[in-house]
């Protein structure tokens, strides 16, 4: 979920088809429309053979069970898997070749992918006759139309406490992360960035014995790309090649990245540690990623011109679980909510189901169609859902006016001498003789300096205005500065179009003095004064001097606040929508907040994601992208302390260690509109935050777990009502096979989900021991309209251990609002793990209604 511009205006605008119903090719009722279908067959994948869960005695590296006692573990991994896998990938291809002869009998197809790692199946372009062939085929169980999805640091690592906390734990960053290896399906990487060589340091990189992948080699991505730091690239780009819309000079074929976005979101989660941030010649500081010696594995199926298909996402996730990653990070969300039964069987969701049971951690953007409720793109349970929130660092500028009023703005810029002041010039009034506004109405936005007499400018300050179409990319920051530069102005001052009524903008690169009024109101007020200063001639209706006198007091310092974090506006909102109407799900979204604006990281150097960075190393970019990888670096961390880790465990260690408060102490707040969003915030809801903001320390010393597996999930999948067909259809699965009475509420969850708690219900928690022993008091704040009490409340636990807590939920009124709580688990060994509560429906025996 890349890079947030967000604009309101009198017309209303939706950009770049972000909040459009994307047609997918094959929506059309021709049956002779050829489309790409996803078809799932009924025999089980590789990864169900040698991703079994299985149970150990020896869990924790520093436990010591007593005998009986079961720990969980991560699946196994076969040391002989990968070769076995490929033996098997080409057998089953030759199936798939063999099925589509049979059934379409010598018509035209286009086979684009054999899936055989995380699910059995292919992808292939047929028309909706012959998808209907397959799907009526004893072999097939599954067949399902392509679809469209979307792509959703020098300071973080200090806000989250790394150098002190989680490095410090383990070695400091000249190790953390060192030997896991994080797989990014995004737009690609640029392999020549220093966030990415293994030379850096004298401590040489480990080769990753458990990692099988290979680095394509292309004329983008010559012999040698690849290293001991990135270990594996490859892209996948089948499926907008048959649409005839890859462009193969602009998107590269190949896993270079022609964007930045995924070379942006690598390096926040695995960068390398120290890397100078240089941009527009101006020095920010050192980068690093959450886990900087992690190892990077890159799996390009996102491009530029035209965002990404499920057919090739799911290849990608199938390769990057063959080659043996150990976390995914999703960076994308779909462009529109699943249909059928649920939202979580989609073909997306139920590959990464299968990756999790293999027992690799995914990590997926929330989205960033907030604030509205239920704008979440993320789904499932298995996938650990990650929303964007502030940290304490902003970058402010201000322009003095000669009437001592000082106007904030944004700009990565320089300041003019502090000890003048210059004139204002508006770009309208300094056009050459041959130019007027009638011949050109976006003149004033600064793109030509031909436009411009230069005798005028030169000196002074060129005040130019900020439309539309610098969200659109149809006008740039950096051509205005260039008109200004090479007109010799002294700085250049944009002031928001007054058209435009709401407006968010990342602070912008700038090597000359300027600053943009990213405000209508602030904007008016300079040109209230600006305006005033001027002396007209009577008669000739000409201007005769400018009056108006300025500063720009300039944007390049860092300023720390206190009141962070908290929700960003364009971060998606619970509600979890179990389906298209929607429905509720019981199941917590997103799962946690982590860092997500204004966030420097390694940038392409032909990336076109901002034009602003183009040409650029390194790029400040906002949103849930910028958020998700954070948490994979942190879970690299994890991994790497405690590799028999399950998925399910690492992302409890995560949730219940989650901060509430933001630096201040304050409750962590959330803005609730796009426009003038400080204006409108309010305690943040675990719908808007999850279980908390990130806590890396904490994390790394979780004490208690709460763990589930993949029959878990599965049951979870068969309790949903007339599911089963779509579980065997996905999963070559009988729901006979597992209990389908697990509903949400009953998943081993870091947290309480209930969409209608009708009168009373009773839910299970089962936690287990990382720690040493210990006993822990319980706690709790009930939701409104809800008594809740949970036993024991007291407990001790062995290390290893197990203990069922029970939580009792009683409705007192009728209730439609949605109201939360939370338990709190206090052990006499300092740890401390809250379980938020969340009640959307209440319906009570009793008559009161709220």
């Amino acid at each position: 979920m890349g890079n947030i511009y967000v604009a309101h205006l009198m017309v209303v605008v939706f950009l770049l088809g972000v909040f459009l119903p994307c047609l997918c090719q094959g929506d059309s009722d021709d049956d002779d429309t050829a489309a790409v279908y996803v078809v799932t067959l009924r025999h089980a994948p590789v990864s169900h053979y040698y991703g079994e869960l299985r149970r150990e005695v020896n869990g924790f590296k520093d436990a010591a069970p007593a005998p009986g006692r079961t720990q969980f573990n991560k699946p196994r991994r076969y040391d002989n898997a990968t070769k076995t896998d490929k033996r098997y990938g080409s057998y089953v291809s030759r199936v798939h070749d063999s099925l589509l002869k049979k059934v379409l009998n010598g018509e035209k197809y286009l086979k684009l992918y054999s899936y055989h790692y995380l699910i059995n199946g292919f992808a292939v372009l047929v028309t909706q006759k012959q998808a209907g062939k397959l799907a009526r085929s004893s072999e097939v169980s599954n067949v399902v139309l392509d679809f469209s999805v979307r792509t959703a640091t020098t300071h973080t690592p200090q806000f989250l406490g790394l150098p002190q906390g989680a490095w410090f734990q383990d070695g400091g960053f000249e190790t953390a992360g060192e030997g896991v290896v994080i797989g990014f399906v995004d737009t690609g990487i640029d392999p020549t960035h220093p966030s990415f060589g293994d030379s850096k340091s004298n401590h040489l990189y480990p080769v990753p014995a458990h990692f099988s992948g290979i680095c394509e080699v292309t004329r983008d991505f010559p012999s040698g790309s690849c290293n001991r730091k990135l270990v594996g690239a490859r892209h996948f780009a089948a499926s907008a090649i048959t649409r005839g819309i890859f462009n193969s000079t602009q998107d590269y074929a190949s896993p270079f990245d022609g964007d930045g976005h995924g070379t942006h979101t690598a390096a926040v989660a695995a960068g390398n540690h120290g890397i100078p941030v240089i941009v527009a010649g101006h020095h920010f500081g050192n980068a690093s990623g959450m886990a900087p010696r992690s190892h990077i594995a890159v799996y390009k199926a996102l491009y530029k011109s035209f965002g990404g298909f499920a057919a090739d996402v799911v290849a990608a996730i199938d390769q990057a679980a063959q080659d043996g990653v150990d976390i995914i990070s999703l960076s994308i969300t779909p462009n529109r909510r699943p249909p059928g039964v649920a939202t979580f069987f989609n073909p997306i969701d139920m590959a990464l189901l299968s990756a999790v049971k293999a027992g690799i951690f995914v990590v997926q953007a929330a989205g960033n169609t907030g604030p509205s409720p239920t704008s979440m793109f993320s789904f499932s349970p298995w996938i650990f859902t990650v929303g964007a929130a502030s940290h304490d660092r902003v970058y402010s500028n201000s322009i003095f006016l000669g009437n001592n009023v000082t106007i904030p703005g944004v700009g990565l810029a320089p300041g003019t001498d502090e000890s003048k002041l210059y004139k204002l010039i508006h770009a309208h009034h300094a056009l050459s003789n041959d130019t007027t506004v009638a011949d050109d109405m976006y003149v004033g936005e600064c793109q030509d300096a031909n436009k411009f007499n230069k005798d005028l400018i030169k000196g002074n300050l060129l005040m130019c205005s900020y439309s539309i179409r610098f969200v659109l990319g149809l006008s740039t920051i950096k051509r205005a500065s260039e008109t200004a530069k090479n007109l010799s102005a002294a700085g250049v001052v944009f002031y928001m179009d007054p058209y435009v009524i709401g407006f968010q903008l990342n602070p912008v690169p700038m090597k000359m003095p300027g600053i943009i009024l990213a405000s209508t109101n602030d904007s008016k007020i300079l040109m209230q004064y600006y305006n005033s200063s001027l002396e007209i001639d009577a008669v000739s209706k000409k201007i005769v001097k400018f009056g108006a006198i300025a500063r720009i007091c300039g944007g390049l310092k860092a300023n720390y606040g206190s009141v962070a974090p908290k929700v960003m506006y364009y971060s998606a909102r619970g509600p979890d929508p179990e389906d298209g109407l929607p429905h509720q799900a019981d199941i917590l979204k997103p799962n946690l907040l982590a860092p997500g604006s204004f966030i420097w990281a390694a940038w392409s150097s032909v990336g076109t994601d901002s034009v602003e960075f183009l040409g650029e190393n390194f790029a400040l970019m906002s949103g849930t992208s910028m958020a998700a990888p954070h948490v994979a670096g942190l879970a690299a961390l994890i991994r790497q302390k405690f590799p028999n880790f399950s998925p399910a465990a690492i992302g409890s260690a995560l949730s219940t260690t989650a901060s509430l408060y933001d630096k201040s102490g304050g409750p962590i707040m959330a803005q609730r509109s796009y426009a003038s969003p400080e204006l409108n915030e309010s305690p943040a809801t675990p719908f808007d935050m999850g279980s908390g903001f990130v806590n890396a320390s904490g994390a790394l010393n979780p004490g208690l777990i709460f763990d589930s597996s993949y029959d878990d999930y599965m049951s979870f999948l068969c309790g949903i009502n007339g599911s089963a067909p779509v579980v065997l259809n996905y999963t070559g699965q009988n729901c006979g096979l597992y209990n389908s009475t697990v509903y949400g509420p009953d998943l081993n969850l870091p947290s309480i989900t209930i969409s209608k708690l009708n009168k009373s219900r009773i839910v299970l928690r089962t936690v287990q021991n990382t720690a040493q022993n210990e006993s822990y008091s319980v706690g709790w704040t009930a939701p409104y309209g809800v008594s809740l009490k949970v036993s024991p409340t007291h407990f001790c636990i062995g290390s290893g251990e197990r203990q069922v807590l029970s939580v009792f939920l009683n409705a007192t009124v009728n209730s439609s609002v949605s109201s939360f709580g939370r338990i709190g688990l206090f052990g006499n060994q300092g740890h401390v793990l809250n379980i938020p509560i969340s009640i959307m429906v209440t319906i009570s025996s009793n008559t009161t209604t709220s």
